[in-house]
């Protein structure tokens, strides 16, 4: 069953968009949800996978981790380029194209004997997957009528949350149980259901707009650009940064192709990626800032956490999951009322407000944490960022296509999603250089106070030396032993002050960032068209 309503698209005729209604609605929700909670789920599943990767495939770490950037670089490529492929390929065929493209590709990332093999398997899955978010998020706003719109993006947020956050739970449990292959072949079946569901009930817009010319130039520039700078950000921390050469020539191609690409499409009659629609919305621009800045916290924070309770409090992949699942939980729970509440006509500002200031606390109280810390103490701050991220999520996400009519509904959606991922990308990439900087600045200071000066010092060594000395060693043995515990115990000690200090740096960003939303001007009449969002 469907609901007819007139709208009114700027430039065109007024037309009437048929609104789904019952199961119908439903179904295509569920469909574009997990279509969409699919390609997020494998940002992070592998991660849990690498080292068993290596070891199956004869692999050096550093070539495994082309796995993840790989499918990071294709992802970003593709997602500002969604609008576009949808206008050219429709948007029902695009749609199911590429929910077939990634379920393919995961069925040979599975089979794969080889790593590079793999690599390139994990690229294609990423072309397939980066047109998953904003297209599920364009259909998603065409299914529901205008005034059901805050509780569609409330769905849809849940699943921009639950998905990272599944994808460690997910993959430690399938390695742990099974092998590393399943964390691909477990795509299949429900990749094959979604296209299923997607032909017979996914429909193509009523109002489509034909594509009068190809923007190669535009794809192009955007694909060298943005696919340099994904790879600096995911390669650049462990190349040394500018000193690795290579690192250098990539950021000077991605500085000079972006730069040639948004002059070009700011100049071109029909461009690739339409980026006049950031001047006739100001709020998209500020939820652009605030989206890459949500970006930056929930990966940096996500990639800082689990490395920490794994490596100095030995959690287990799977339990690192299942700590933070119930906050993802308690997002998707408040998503929906938010979402109506904003629809109802609640303040973004206050709701946004809320949702920083959350944030902000729940790393802070995460940079206070200490070796002793355990599951436990763990669950009501996480249960924080779960309230923060949906008190976040909702708002921005409205605000990006507050306003905005027909077809900048999809170019908003891409640009919003690429510019999350960008932010994830950078969050990610600065954390993990600001940890190794503040790990060698907190090592140096540790050992200032290992010296025969320091009484406390040379009483540790005397008693390590003494018990090692109990247990049979001979007293030059029994002194190597004890200062390779006491260096085990500075490397320990840096590396804990260094995550704690990098949750601290998450949460002082957020707080910077707080008058942005100053900015924002919400005008209750300006609600968007979304009547011909591809």
């Amino acid at each position: 069953m469907s609901e007819t309503i007139a709208t009114a698209v700027p430039g065109a005729q007024a037309t009437e968009h048929h609104y789904e209604t019952g199961i119908r609605k439903w179904i295509i929700t569920i469909t574009v949800i997990v279509a969409a909670m699919l390609e997020l789920i494998d940002t992070t599943i592998v991660n849990v996978a690498i080292n068993h990767i290596s070891g199956n495939l004869g692999a050096s770490i550093e070539d495994v981790s082309w796995v993840v950037t790989s499918y990071a670089i294709a992802n970003v490529i593709v997602i500002p380029l969604s609008g576009f492929l949808g206008n050219l390929f429709g948007r029902r065929n695009y749609f199911i194209g590429s929910i077939l493209l990634f379920t393919a590709a995961s069925l040979l990332c599975g089979m794969a004997t080889n790593i590079w093999t793999l690599v390139l398997f994990r690229f294609i899955q990423g072309i397939g997957g980066g047109a998953l978010l904003p297209t599920s998020q364009a259909i998603l706003y065409e299914t529901f009528k205008p005034e059901e719109r805050g509780a569609a993006t409330g769905i849809f947020s849940m699943g921009l949350v639950l998905g990272p956050t599944i994808g460690p739970l997910l993959g430690g449990w399938l390695v742990d149980y099974f092998s590393w292959e399943w964390c691909f072949f477990v795509n299949i079946p429900v990749g094959l259901l979604a296209a299923w569901a997607a032909l017979t009930y996914v429909k193509e817009p009523r109002v489509t707009h034909t594509v009068e010319k190809i923007d190669w130039a535009g794809i192009g520039l955007l694909s060298v650009g943005i696919g340099s700078l994904q790879f600096i950000l995911e390669r650049g921390e462990s190349k040394d940064w500018f000193e690795t050469p290579y690192i250098t020539w990539f950021t000077i191609i991605a500085v000079v192709s972006l730069v040639a690409f948004v002059w070009h499409e700011l100049h071109t009659e029909h461009p690739a990626v339409d980026l006049s629609v950031l001047g006739r919305s100001k709020n998209l621009a500020i939820a652009a800032v605030l989206t890459f800045i949500v970006g930056y916290g929930l990966y940096g924070s996500l990639f800082v956490f689990p490395v920490f309770v794994q490596r100095l409090l030995g959690f287990t992949a799977l339990l690192t999951g299942l700590v933070l699942f119930p906050s993802a939980m308690l997002t998707g729970v408040i998503s929906m009322p938010l979402g109506i509440a904003l629809q109802k006509g609640a303040s973004p500002k206050a709701l946004m407000a809320v949702g920083m200031i959350a944030f902000f606390w729940f790393c802070w109280e995460l940079g206070m944490q200490t070796m002793q810390s355990g599951a436990t103490n763990f669950f009501w701050i996480l249960m924080l960022r779960g309230l923060a991220l949906g008190f976040i999520f909702i708002p921005v996400t409205m605000l990006a296509v507050t306003g905005l009519h027909g077809r900048d509904i999809g170019q908003a959606t891409g640009l919003n999603n690429m510019v999350r991922q960008l932010g994830g990308s950078f969050g990610i990439a600065i954390t993990n250089t600001y940890v190794a900087q503040r790990v060698a600045a907190h090592r140096s200071e540790l050992l200032t106070h290992i010296t025969p000066y320091n009484p406390a010092a040379v009483s540790r060594i005397g008693g390590l030396e003494q018990a090692f000395g109990s247990a049979g060693a001979a007293p030059v043995d029994a002194h190597q032993m004890a200062m390779k515990a006491m260096e085990y115990t500075v490397t320990t000690q840096s590396y804990h002050l260094a995550y704690m200090d990098a949750f601290k740096l998450i949460a002082i960003v957020f707080a910077v960032c707080l008058p942005l939303l100053l900015f924002i001007r919400v005008d209750k009449k300006g609600k968007a068209d979304v009547s011909s969002a591809h």
